[in-house]
């Protein structure tokens, strides 16, 4: 077993938290907590006296924050600055249809109030940035990190190896997810695992590759257990192990990982001692695509009534497609686009769209590989169409 560092422990209410006794509504809402020998009177109290910070109220943080406030967590901060959209709530169960249109913070407050009304939830609408996580992530004992973004996650892992904090880490795509403690004091941190990130938009996210809506309830919620665990501390944590989750053949695979001794923030001669640029790293900065290479909505709405306007090539999934295309537009899958390029007219001006950018920008640059010499990629992609040109198109 591997308790967490005391040190950590150093909330001015901790002290009268942890020594306080229960209320009756306490003792009846713990019961099954205190009747476990690996919890009991102690446990719950050291849990009460403890905070949790989430990264992100989505797909992950919503199971999570969940199960931690019904656990007895004193204090919850939940870090994300959208807001709740219908498409969330097919797998973010921390809001209900109500929500709909609000800060997700603010709605979280509302709900786990409801659920357990001794927990302190702390609502963070900034965006997490190198510039405030240091002091954000400070006074929190654990850190449950539920981003859908590779820059996010090496900041929040740079963040705890720094300032000496666990990170629970949990990620999903269509059917599969993973699960994982990074603690550089103890173990491999993430970078570890992923020393440089992928090359931009070489991963779709969620929203363009699709998630099945239970999966983050599970990856979710075993985040919730290895947070539970290391606060109290019981069992063995997934420091130094990656559990992979196969939706579709309920399977669960671990990989054992090692610290890496050549690792910039957590190895032996660590060069990286400061929170970084971690857009720029990871490649997804703004204005580091070429203007030249893209095309707005507005400006291809416009190009749209010309004489000889751009040949449109969607490169989603045919289920996308036909939710909502653009007019005229010729579909050819990402994955196909190599094989049937000679479709396209080459002396044609191309632009290729996605949901939101990324895909379509990979194949814009296959597309460039394979001799075209004017090609343009929809900023934003279909997203951006429907939101700022047509109202009316069907959203996903």
């Amino acid at each position: 077993m591997h308790p967490p560092d005391p040190a950590h422990l150093t909330s001015p209410s901790r002290e009268g938290a942890a020594d306080r006794p229960f209320e009756p509504d306490e003792l009846r809402r713990y019961s099954r907590h205190l009747v476990l020998p690996e919890v009991g009177a102690k446990g719950q109290r050291r849990l009460r006296a403890s905070r949790v910070l989430l990264i992100g109220g989505g797909g992950l943080g919503s199971p999570a924050a969940l199960y931690l406030a019904a656990a007895g967590v004193g204090e919850l901060g939940i870090i994300d600055f959208d807001r709740v959209e219908i498409s969330n709530l097919q797998r973010q169960v921390l809001y209900g249809s109500s929500d709909v249109g609000r800060p997700k913070p603010e709605a979280a407050v509302d709900r786990l109030a409801d659920l357990n009304p001794h927990v302190v939830v702390r609502p963070i609408t900034e965006a997490l940035s190198s510039a405030n996580a240091l002091d954000l992530l400070r006074t929190y004992d654990v850190v449950l990190d539920g981003s859908d973004n590779f820059a996010t996650r090496y900041l929040v892992n740079d963040a705890c190896v720094l300032l000496g904090k666990p990170d629970v880490y949990g990620s999903v795509y269509r059917f599969e997810g993973q699960v994982s403690v990074f603690d550089g004091r103890r173990g491999p941190c993430y970078r570890c695992l992923y020393p440089q990130p992928p090359p931009p938009d070489s991963v779709p996210s969620c929203a363009e590759g699709g998630v099945l809506g239970v999966l983050p309830g599970l990856v979710g919620t075993l985040q919730a257990i290895e947070a539970v665990k290391l606060l109290l501390p019981a069992g063995e944590p997934l420091i130094g192990r990656l559990l992979l989750v196969d939706a579709l053949e309920t399977r669960f695979r671990e990989l054992h990982l090692t610290k890496s001794e050549a690792c910039v923030v957590c190895g032996p001669h660590a060069t990286q001692t400061t929170l970084i640029d971690y857009p720029a790293f990871c490649g997804t900065a703004p204005g580091q695509d070429d203007p030249n290479e893209a095309i707005t909505p507005e400006t291809l709405a416009r190009r749209a009534g010309e004489p000889d306007p751009p040949l449109l090539v969607d490169v989603r999934t045919l289920e996308e497609f036909e939710i909502a295309h653009l007019p005229n537009a010729q579909w050819i899958p990402g994955e196909e686009l190599a094989d049937r390029a000679a479709e396209i007219a080459s002396a044609s001006e191309v632009v290729v769209y996605c949901k939101s950018g990324g895909r379509s920008s990979r194949a814009a640059r296959l597309l460039r590989e394979l001799g075209f010499t004017r090609v343009r990629n929809l900023t934003g992609g279909i997203d951006a169409w429907a939101e700022r040109i047509d109202p009316t198109m069907p959203r996903y």
